[in-house]
């Protein structure tokens, strides 16, 4: 006998049935609670993990919100002869520009704690975005570590409303070197030049102790934070983000993501982000340990092996860089290694298609509870979100890893939430169903084809409206406007499908839609997500299109480790075609010369002699030409038109990144500086096409 009725899950916990008291604080008071890596500048190195307790973070919240409180009265009490009106007593902005580290979390808690608003900036923002954020949201107090401290004293005419900064650092250290002048006084001499009194970490919280004030703590309808979106065009917008909307988040996630006590996460995605915040206030209340990373991507598998997560929140393009290094060690490996992977992976996915499950005693055993350490050893839960992420890569981490992978879809206007799949869920290409927490609907996109009436599935723009969709963005009633409806419902630019199990597949985007010369609609979001999921050589990928022009040209960022093999089979394929040309005159000479050019790169990659650099190989045409050939091939597969095929590529050996300038810090690409950067190379790649590669 068969039922549909879970009998391993037979009663489920209330909604907002928990009392006062049933917090992560009260459960794990005396446990640890946020953990970082202290720096030894002698040997150049991070030590083991240190950790502060529940009650400790609590205290140093309460101390330095006092201060904080204190310090705002002062600047305001000083200059209240030029001052119309004083300030607010509650609901003011304090600016946090810093990378991810527990005197983020502190201050942004002690935000909520007195019943003020946290502006997060991402660490890697150009002055020009951070002078109009902390205008625009009218910050009299920012928050920044020492390295930035600079730049906010030295564009103080700028920022006409800051007051004070307080450095997350001490300013009371002895100078670095001997014989040098020590900062903490330069930079206070200089502050004071501009009009800006400065404070460092423990001066504030000294002052909380003299000062202490009681707890404010905010209502629901008071904002936790304005978080800043990362525009890929245009100035950033600040979406105004609610406890009420969080609380929506948090209460329908629990049974989504399912976190305990002991539960241990590593804090790297952004705090400025939505994403990164809400992992965190998930670990909050559930009495689990946050440990920050040392702030370098290269040394996120050195952190991971140190705190050794049971939790990994993690964009897809960190997801596919470890797939493509797991798969490059195992089963594409050589030799007895290779063989033995390949054949325990291929039984564990078979189990994991049958239901059941993604463990294997034999094979865990003998190979993959090698494999997890990779990422710490005792991960069981990934969450993932942002961009597509492939079956095969989903598949595979769940059998790898021996764990659970969540996908969801959700954006900063909706505080993070939208759908998602559930703990135990086997399948792939999909991104679940509607989170409890909102509701879902479709509309038309007629321009594009998508109606709601669709058979056999309804397609349309994804709408959402519930508790968790903001109010919307600070002074910005337009824009406001634009994303929100009347009726409530959020507009999210992106096309959903409606699968028949009810759950949602994210197939277009609404945005980044123009013409080509011919009249055709082009959608290049759409485009990139079949290309970039169906490739896993795809590190990143930019296509472009011209409405004088009537076909489409791309900008390819290979994943190296992955690229290899597939351009050692199109050179080698080059070779093969050469060996059959019997031409012995000055063309056969030129041949040879192109032959030793050719087995001169395969020799480069079969040493992974990577010093050598990419750009020989990358621009090779025999390598151009079988890339745009399997662009054809996937995109043919996964639906796309001919005319929204890229005709030809050019390989980029520089990923594109924050600090280039071609990502947001939400890692988007930024669209119309990739344009101007590369316009010659873009305007080449239309000279040649495909056909003179």
């Amino acid at each position: 006998m068969s039922s549909s009725f879970d009998y391993q899950n037979q009663s489920v916990e209330l909604p907002n049935s928990r009392r006062p008291g049933q917090t992560g604080l009260s459960m794990s008071r005396d446990e640890p609670f946020l953990g970082s890596r202290a720096y030894d500048p002698a040997t150049k190195t991070y030590g083991g993990y240190t950790w502060q307790t529940y009650s400790e973070v609590v205290d140093r919240i309460t101390r330095f919100g006092s201060g904080l409180l204190h310090i705002r009265e002062s600047i305001f009490a000083e200059t209240a002869g030029q001052q119309q009106e004083g300030p607010p007593a509650r609901q003011w902005t304090l600016g946090i520009w810093a990378i991810n580290r527990p005197e983020w979390t502190i201050a942004g808690e002690a935000c909520s704690a007195y019943g003020l608003v946290s502006v997060g900036l991402y660490s890697t923002l150009g002055p020009d975005a951070v002078e109009y954020c902390l205008n625009h949201s009218e910050c009299a107090i920012a928050v920044a570590s020492a390295d930035l401290v600079p730049h906010l004293i030295r564009n103080k005419e700028k920022l006409p409303l800051l007051k004070a900064i307080i450095c997350m650092d001490s300013l009371k250290g002895g100078p670095a070197v001997p014989g040098m002048v020590s900062p903490g006084p330069v930079l206070r001499d200089w502050a004071k030049d501009k009009g800006l009194a400065l404070y460092d970490w423990d001066e504030v919280e000294a002052l909380g102790v003299t000062h202490p004030r009681p707890h404010a703590p905010a209502k629901p309808e008071d904002l936790y934070t304005i978080c800043y979106t990362s525009g890929t065009t245009g100035t950033p917008k600040g979406a105004m983000v609610t406890h009420r909307n969080l609380i929506a988040v948090l209460a329908q996630a629990d049974s989504v993501t399912p976190l305990y006590q002991h539960d241990t996460t590593i804090s790297f995605l952004p705090l400025p982000h939505i994403f990164g915040r809400l992992v965190e206030l998930f670990l909050f209340s559930t009495g689990g340990r946050i440990g920050y990373g040392c702030g370098d991507t290269l040394l996120l598998l050195d952190d991971l092996a140190q705190l050794q997560p049971t939790f990994l929140p993690a964009v897809p393009r960190l997801l596919n860089r470890v797939y493509a290094k797991v798969q490059q060690a195992t089963v594409l490996a050589p030799g007895l290694l290779g063989m033995l992977a390949r054949r325990g992976l291929a039984t564990k996915l078979a189990n994991l298609e049958a239901g059941l499950g993604n463990r294997h005693g034999f094979w865990d055993f003998l190979l993959f509870s090698k494999v997890r350490k990779a990422l710490g050893g005792r991960v069981r839960l990934v969450l993932t979100g942002s961009a597509p992420i492939t079956a095969e890569v989903l598949a595979f981490l769940r059998v790898a890893f021996c764990c659970e992978v969540i996908e969801g879809f959700g954006q900063t206007e909706g505080a993070g939430a939208g759908t998602n799949t559930e703990a135990g869920e086997v399948t792939a290409g999909h991104v679940g169903a509607p989170a409890a927490c909102n509701e879902l609907k479709l509309i038309d996109v007629p321009e594009l084809n998508y109606l709601s009436t669709d058979k056999p599935h309804p397609r349309g723009e994804i709408c959402l409206r519930g508790a968790n969709v903001i109010a919307g963005y600070f002074k910005d009633t337009l824009k406001t406007n634009e994303a929100i409806d009347a009726e409530g419902w959020l507009h999210t630019s992106d096309v959903g499908q409606l699968n028949a199990n009810g759950t949602i597949t994210i197939i277009d985007r609404v945005k980044n839609v123009f013409k080509l010369a011919q009249g055709e609609f082009v959608a290049v979001e759409k485009i990139e997500n079949t290309l970039a999921t169906a490739l896993p050589w795809i590190q990143q990928i930019f296509v472009h299109g011209d409405r004088v022009e009537s076909s489409l040209v791309t900008i390819v960022v290979p994943e190296p480790d992955v690229f290899g093999p597939f351009a050692q089979k199109a050179l080698r394929a080059l070779l093969v075609a050469a060996d059959d040309d019997d031409d012995n005159g000055a063309a056969g000479h030129a041949r040879e010369g192109r032959q030793a050019e050719v087995t001169a790169l395969l020799d480069q990659l079969e040493n992974k002699d990577n010093n050598k650099g990419w750009g020989r190989v990358y621009q090779h045409p025999a390598v151009r030409k079988a890339v745009v050939a399997e662009l054809d091939r996937v995109g043919r597969a996964g639906g796309l038109k001919g005319f929204e095929i890229p005709k030809n590529v050019y390989l980029e050996s520089e990923a594109f990144s924050v600090d280039n300038g071609r990502l947001t810090p939400t890692f988007k690409i930024k669209r119309q500086p990739v344009v101007e950067e590369y316009r010659r190379v873009l305007t080449e790649l239309y000279e040649e096409k495909s056909t003179k590669i």
